[in-house]
C-alpha cells in the first residue's frame, strides 16, 4: 500500500508537472493598433487560438505609434523581447534583418504562403527568404467632410490637379473653414505630402534613379519640385492653428469631431476617426468622402499610381515555432475576410476580399489592384536614419525654416551617408 501510495504520489507529481510544461508556452505579441473595435477582434482570435492550442497563452502587449518606433531597437536587444512585432516593411526591415534581430520562417511558411498577394509577401521577403507575413494594404490619399465641403461650395469631386486643391483650400478658407488637420508633432503626417508629390512628379522612375544616385539623387529636381509645390499649400496657411504641436491621434480625433475639411490620411483613418472622436461616433457613413492625391501638371507618375503601406507582422530571433503557428493562424482567409467585413482591413489573403461590403473599403481596394506603382512610405522604405531626416525636413518646410531645395540636399547626404 505504501508503494502504491508513492506510485501514486509520483504519477499525480508527473501529471501536474506534465501540465506545468504544457502551460510554458507564451507568445508575446506587441501591436500599436488604438482602435478598441479591431483590437476587440484579435483579442477574440487570440483566445480561439489558446483554446485549440492547449498550454499556449497568446500575450497581447500595446505600444503607441510613436513610442513604438523610438522604443522598438532596444526592445529587440532585450532577452525579454516579444515575439511577433508589427512592421511597415521597408528599408526599416532590411535593417531589423541585417541586425539579426528576426528569424527566418521561409521554411515554416511554405505553402501557405502560396495564399498571400504576391505583391505583399514580396514586402517581407529579402533575398529569397521570409522575414514575416504580410496583412493588410492601405492608401494615402484625402479623407473629407461632406458637410464642410458643401458648406463652402467645395466639389471634392472636382479636384483633380495640385492647383485644385490650392484653390479649394483658398475657398474653404474665406467661407471660415479650418480646410486640413495634420498631426504635424509626429512629423510622418506632413511627409505624406512631399513624398506623393514625388510620386506624382517623378514616378516610380525617379525613385528608382534616386536610390541609384543619378539625376542629383534626392536632392534632384524631381524632390526640390516636391518641397516647392509643398510650400505653396503651407504658404496657404492650411492647416489648424498650432498643428506642429497635435500629435497624429489629436488630429485624427480633430477631424472625426468635424472640426476640418480634409486630413491626407492612410485609407484606416476612415475607421480610426471614429474610435478617436470626442463622442466615439465621429463621421459616419454618409458624412465622409475621400478623393486620391491630385495629379502635377507635366508630372511623369500615372494618376492611378499610389502611396501607401503594406504592413504585417515579424518574427524575432529566437521566439518558439508557436509564434510562427500562431501568425499563420491570424493572418488566415478566415480571420482576414472577418477584418474585411468589419472595414479595418484589404486584406492580402487570396479570396478574403469577399469580406469587403463597405463601398469605401470597396473603392480603396480597387485602387490598389489598378495601381501598378504602390509606393511604400518614404520613412519606412529609406531605412530607419533616412526616414528620419525625410520626416524631420518635411516638418521643418512646414514650419518655414528650411527650404525646398536645403530639405532635398538633406534628404540625399543622409541616403549617401547610409549607402
Amino acid at each position: 500500500m505504501r508503494l502504491l501510495g508513492k506510485l501514486g504520489l509520483a504519477v499525480v507529481a508527473c501529471l501536474f508537472g506534465a501540465k506545468l510544461a504544457a502551460a510554458e508556452t507564451t507568445v508575446k505579441w506587441l501591436h500599436i493598433e488604438a482602435n478598441p473595435a479591431q483590437v476587440k477582434i484579435w483579442e477574440e482570435v487570440a483566445r480561439a487560438y489558446e483554446g485549440s492550442h492547449p498550454g499556449v497563452k497568446v500575450e497581447m502587449q500595446f505600444l503607441e505609434n510613436e513610442a513604438y518606433k523610438a522604443k522598438l531597437p532596444t526592445i529587440l536587444q532585450s532577452k525579454d523581447r516579444p515575439n511577433i512585432i508589427y512592421s511597415w516593411a521597408g528599408g526599416v526591415l532590411k535593417t531589423q534583418i541585417e541586425a539579426g534581430v528576426l528569424d527566418d520562417i521561409t521554411d515554416s511558411v511554405e505553402g501557405y504562403s502560396d495564399s498571400l498577394t504576391p505583391a505583399a509577401l514580396a514586402a517581407f521577403t529579402s533575398n529569397g527568404r521570409v522575414y514575416g507575413l504580410p496583412t493588410a494594404l492601405s492608401q494615402v490619399g484625402f479623407l473629407c467632410n461632406k458637410e464642410l465641403m458643401a458648406k463652402a461650395k467645395v466639389d471634392p469631386a472636382g479636384i483633380k490637379s495640385w492647383d485644385d486643391l490650392l484653390a479649394a483650400v483658398k475657398t474653404l478658407k474665406s467661407a471660415g473653414v479650418t480646410p486640413i488637420v495634420v498631426g504635424g508633432a509626429d512629423k510622418w503626417p506632413l511627409h505624406f505630402y512631399w513624398t506623393h508629390l514625388a510620386v506624382r512628379i517623378g514616378g516610380k522612375a525617379a525613385f528608382d534613379a534616386a536610390l541609384r544616385g543619378e539625376n542629383g539623387g534626392f536632392a534632384g529636381e524631381t524632390f526640390q519640385k516636391s518641397g516647392e509645390l509643398f510650400k505653396q499649400l503651407v504658404d496657404l496657411q492650411p492647416f489648424q492653428n498650432g498643428f506642429l504641436g497635435f500629435k497624429n491621434p489629436q488630429a485624427v480625433g480633430y477631424f472625426g469631431d468635424g472640426k476640418a475639411a480634409m486630413t491626407l490620411a492612410i485609407s484606416t483613418v476612415y475607421h480610426l476617426q471614429r474610435a478617436l472622436a470626442a463622442d466615439k461616433v465621429g463621421l459616419i457613413e454618409d458624412k465622409i468622402c475621400w478623393f486620391d492625391f491630385p495629379v502635377v501638371t507635366g508630372g511623369k507618375g500615372a494618376p492611378t499610381d499610389t502611396l501607401g503601406g503594406i504592413t504585417g507582422w515579424l518574427i524575432t530571433k529566437g521566439s518558439p515555432k508557436e509564434a510562427v503557428d500562431f501568425l499563420k493562424y491570424f493572418v488566415s482567409k478566415e480571420v482576414q475576410t472577418r477584418l474585411a467585413a468589419g472595414n479595418f482591413i484589404i486584406p492580402v489573403v487570396q479570396g478574403a476580399d469577399v469580406g469587403l461590403n463597405n463601398a469605401f473599403m470597396k473603392l480603396i481596394a480597387a485602387n490598389l489592384a489598378k495601381s501598378n506603382y504602390h509606393q511604400n512610405f518614404y520613412d519606412q522604405s529609406l531605412g530607419p536614419s533616412v526616414g528620419r531626416v525625410v520626416n524631420d525636413v518635411t516638418a521643418e518646410i512646414a514650419g518655414g525654416s528650411m527650404s525646398p531645395q536645403e530639405a532635398a540636399k538633406a534628404i540625399e547626404a543622409a541616403w549617401k551617408q547610409g549607402n
